[in-house]
């Protein structure tokens, strides 16, 4: 992997926009090759940021808060509030899509455990209708595949137990009750910790030590990660991982990167560490529950680049990973 250190003092957030990495809350623009430009926005707040797919909105909040703002062209739209319940235990669960020329900010305004579509020029909350029943889970780390056909929530249930499910965007747009009764998730026997899509229709998964069924081994053993095709709902022969891993972001079909305690690119195939680089302070998550943003700096993931971005003391350290099989 090659490593590029970035100087940045005053950052606070950090977020991909094309291939330059920008600080909302400061105002601050940084290229690769290490300018930096201010560009008039200075927002002061927040410590996490995600922006539309045509760059015109930005939600900036807190991860372990209950407030955002929507920014629209610089401007603010309006503030954003998810419920306090274990708000300061959890990543805030937040992402945007586009849905025929519409832009929602797909997250959790009415309840910890309902998923929603708001709309974000309006405010509309279209899925908030009546007879919707979600079931007890703690939504967070949301993700939108490529295509922008899936969402999936990376969240948890209590007592505490990590779990992933996906919902077919469109579907659930129509009948907002799907959003409620999840369809698609690994049947497996242990703890799923981590996922990230690897295209259109393949994730890949990580499970924990745990398990939940100690008389069954199931599909996925513990400490395992494999392939999930979301189209046939099968799994690919799981593969051992013999270092603790945590979130996992897919660069190919081939490799990810785990970002547990140090960053590492890890071959999905064999489950072998490809390249790492122990100087770097990555954190240890691997799980949605964080209790604290202090050990566990932003890291932001290019999925057009295979870059990460992690925020560090007044600098950015961008890592791009060496050629790999594709």
């Amino acid at each position: 992997m090659k490593r590029q250190i970035i100087t940045a003092n005053f950052i606070q957030t950090i977020c991909w926009e094309g291939d330059l990495i920008v600080d909302w809350s400061s105002g601050r623009k940084y290229s690769l090759d290490g300018k930096e430009k201010q560009f008039g926005v200075h927002w002061g707040w927040g410590d996490s940021v995600i922006n539309s797919s045509d760059g015109k909105y930005i939600f900036i909040y807190k991860k372990l808060g209950t407030k955002g703002l929507i920014i629209k062209n610089g401007e603010l739209l309006r503030e954003i509030n998810r419920p306090y319940y274990c708000s300061n235990a959890f990543e805030f669960p937040a992402a945007f899509i586009t849905v025929e020329n519409r832009t929602y900010l797909i997250h959790c305004p009415i309840a910890y455990n309902q998923l929603d579509f708001e709309d974000v020029e309006t405010g509309e909350i279209i899925t908030n209708i009546d007879n919707r029943k979600p079931i007890d889970r703690f939504h967070s780390r949301l993700e939108i595949s490529p295509d922008g056909r899936w969402l999936m929530s990376k969240g948890w249930v209590w007592h505490p137990l990590d779990m992933i499910m996906v919902f077919d965007i469109k579907k659930c747009l129509v009948n907002p009750q799907l959003l409620d009764e999840p369809r698609l998730y690994p049947n497996v026997n242990v703890e799923v910790c981590t996922a990230s899509f690897v295209d259109e229709n393949i994730v890949v998964i990580g499970s924990s030590d745990v398990v939940l069924d100690e008389e069954e081994v199931g599909d996925l053993p513990p400490k395992h990660i494999c392939l999930w095709n979301l189209r046939t709902d099968k799994l690919s022969k799981p593969v051992a991982i013999k270092e603790n891993f945590g979130n996992l972001f897919a660069i190919n079909s081939n490799c990810a990167w785990d970002l547990f305690d140090f960053p590492k690119i890890i071959n999905l195939n064999t489950g072998e560490i490809i390249e790492q680089n122990e100087e770097i302070n990555s954190g240890k998550q691997n799980s949605s529950i964080i209790d604290n943003t202090d050990s566990f700096p932003s890291i932001i993931f290019n999925k057009k680049t295979g870059q990460i971005a992690i925020k560090a003391n007044e600098k950015i350290e961008l890592l791009t990973p060496g050629d790999h099989p594709v």
